[in-house]
């Protein structure tokens, strides 16, 4: 499919999206700026000094109104509608699959990229699915609509994609231990309230989760698939393919809810082809992008989500040899589930179709 909206070019016989910007500050519209993700997405603009000359905040009828203040200017939340994209370059999407999907022809219209955080288009084969360490050029295939993974896919596949790339993966295992976070800010802040009534001797009784997260857990709330893997277990196998490019490897999933802000972390085994040497393992992933390695074997120290709350890089450590699978490896990884989970990842893909200086 060519859009007749966007300049195109031939690659590899196929006509595509012109992928980068132009070359001036850029119009910039944030959907569902009222959420967790798109106060990140704020913070990060400004922080990574993104070329923005003008930003625009929408969201639904029921947070417009409200307002935010980026880089000391205070900017009123409008309810989105046609007009909302009219002159706009880029469009991060946080707000929901159903809103993207309402939306994408109405901003590919404008002539805007759009952005996408939610599954809407993930696994839509037109649709570049991109982490930027790992599969960069998948973005500039864009028929105006990149993908953002889900958090817990892009915060494996930074591991995985290294050490993948030096010897073959066969089999992924893996438990994500996925913090309130991911339920949006209204998740983080009863996690708040109802871990506080507990210590007052309350019940405690959720409102937006299925069950309190207060001093408990549960198995992830999303919807249970056919196969009996719930809807996030299925996106982590689907998506994890998808960006290494491994329509057939074996992956499988159990994905928890934990009671931790918002940092998610994950437990992984890894069976490669052929043995592979933990020290490698740990030298490559040591020099890998968006990596931080925290180990410390004596002091039976390793990543913890208070080591990634606010933080850039996901930490991997306990890089072990499984001693029930000569070619597999364990590792234990912690990320900040809306930062690189997330709005940090959406701005690196924008990143990557700015003109270069």
């Amino acid at each position: 499919m060519t859009s007749t909206l966007f300049p195109v070019y031939t690659c590899s016989g196929r006509l595509l999206a012109t992928p980068l910007f132009p070359d001036r500050p850029l119009v910039v519209a944030v959907l569902g700026a009222s959420g967790a993700v798109g106060h990140e997405l704020l913070s990060l603009l400004d922080e990574r000094a993104f070329p923005v000359q003008e930003l625009r905040l929408l969201a639904s009828s029921r947070s417009a109104g409200s307002s935010q203040v980026w880089k000391s200017t205070k900017i009123k939340v409008q309810e989105v509608s046609e007009s909302s994209f009219q002159g706009v370059d880029l469009v991060f999407a946080s707000a929901g699959g159903s809103v993207s999907r309402n939306w994408r022809q109405v901003i590919n219209s404008a002539g805007a990229v759009m952005i996408d955080n939610s599954s809407a288009f993930r696994l839509d084969p037109d649709v570049p699915l991109v982490v930027p360490e790992v599969n960069p050029s998948a973005a500039l295939r864009h028929e105006g609509v990149i993908a953002n993974p889900n958090c817990t896919t892009i915060l494996l596949v930074l591991a995985l994609a290294p050490l993948g790339a030096r010897v073959p993966i066969r089999r992924v295992v893996v438990s994500t231990y996925q913090s309130a976070s991911g339920a949006g800010a209204r998740a983080m802040d009863e996690l708040k309230n109802l871990s506080q009534q507990v210590l007052d001797g309350r019940s405690p009784r959720s409102e937006v989760l299925p069950y309190s997260l207060a001093f408990n857990l549960f198995l992830h709330n999303s919807p249970l698939q056919s196969n009996n893997y719930c809807e996030e277990e299925m996106k982590m196998v689907n998506e994890t393919r998808k960006i290494l490019a491994l329509p057939e490897l074996l992956f499988t999933a159990t994905c928890v809810r934990v009671p931790v802000l918002r940092a998610h972390s994950e437990a992984v085994n890894i069976e490669f082809v052929e043995p592979f040497p933990v020290q490698k393992a740990r030298q490559i992933l040591d020099a890998a992008p968006g990596v931080d390695l925290i180990e410390d074997f004596d002091a039976n120290r390793f990543p913890m989500p208070i080591d990634v709350a606010g933080r850039d890089p996901v930490a991997v450590g306990r890089i072990r040899q499984d001693i029930s699978d000569p070619n597999a490896l364990e590792l234990w990884l912690c990320g900040d589930q809306i930062r690189k989970g997330a709005a940090l990842n959406a701005i690196q893909i924008a990143e990557l179709l700015l003109p270069i200086s």
